[in-house]
């Protein structure tokens, strides 16, 4: 295997436990895992939860601090997320609120969730 395939493979399993943790930190306040990874034709959507009667789609960013986490966001992605979640919410059948929260994790694992990212960009 070569480095940028070992490279590559590690920052997916990274990601994986990443979106794990925030799934956890999710239910932990209550909320329902409704799907992970789910691909529409507008993008990928890391997590999809239920809280509170709102439908949250979250965005997860791992690096090796908050910073450079909450620099890999951009406005076109979050365009796409939202695009995404619009047409999640037409495929499931699903009204209410929404929201798109985008949450950091950093290389020990903190996790901080930053809501409703739609309002910043």
């Amino acid at each position: 295997m070569t480095d940028k395939a070992a490279k590559g493979r590690t920052a997916y399993y990274a990601g994986l436990a990443a979106e794990d943790q925030v799934a956890k930190h999710y239910t932990r306040l209550g909320a329902e895992v409704l799907d992970t990874r789910w691909r529409g034709e507008g993008g990928e959507i890391d997590l999809i939860l239920r809280l509170a009667g709102i439908t949250i789609f979250v965005e997860v960013k791992k690096s090796r601090d908050m910073t450079s986490a909450a620099d890999m966001l951009s406005a076109t992605q979050v365009t796409r997320i939202m695009v995404a979640a619009g047409e999640y919410m037409a495929v499931k059948g699903l009204m209410g609120d929404m929201r798109v929260d985008a949450a950091l994790v950093d290389q020990q694992g903190a996790i901080e969730v930053i809501e409703n990212i739609t309002l910043d960009f």
